[in-house]
């Protein structure tokens, strides 16, 4: 059975930093990209990051580009989004998800599996 935990959230002041990680498990986890979505209230879901331990690609939304690093940890099969001075723009739920192929996308019906989300306020 496929597994997603995320972890990390919590208030963040703007211009601070943040730390979410996500433990997979139920999968070969180099098989398959892991992705980071988010959704805000009243919005869509939306794909921010993702990344493919196949090829070492990974795929950060424009919207995000340079405040985000996606990276992972074989050991410990889990994925990790640092997030650096979040914008009013970013409070939402975050969650990972497990794509249905090995290359990236930021699209949420070519994933598969996601973790319950965790919550991301920001404080000005």
């Amino acid at each position: 059975e496929v597994q997603l935990v995320e972890s990390g959230g919590g208030l963040v002041q703007a211009g601070g930093s943040l730390r979410l990680a996500c433990a997979a498990s139920g999968f070969t986890f180099d098989d398959y990209a892991i992705g980071w979505f988010r959704q805000a209230p009243g919005k869509e879901r939306e794909g921010v990051a993702c990344i493919s331990r196949r090829d070492g690609s990974t795929y950060y939304a424009d919207s995000m580009k340079g405040r985000l690093t996606i990276s992972s940890d074989n050991a410990k099969n889990t994925v990790y989004l640092q997030m650096n001075s979040p914008k009013p723009e970013d409070p939402a739920v975050y969650y990972c998800a497990v794509a249905t192929n090995y290359y990236c996308s930021n699209y949420v019906h070519e994933f598969r599996s996601w973790g319950q989300g965790t919550q991301v306020p920001v404080s000005s």
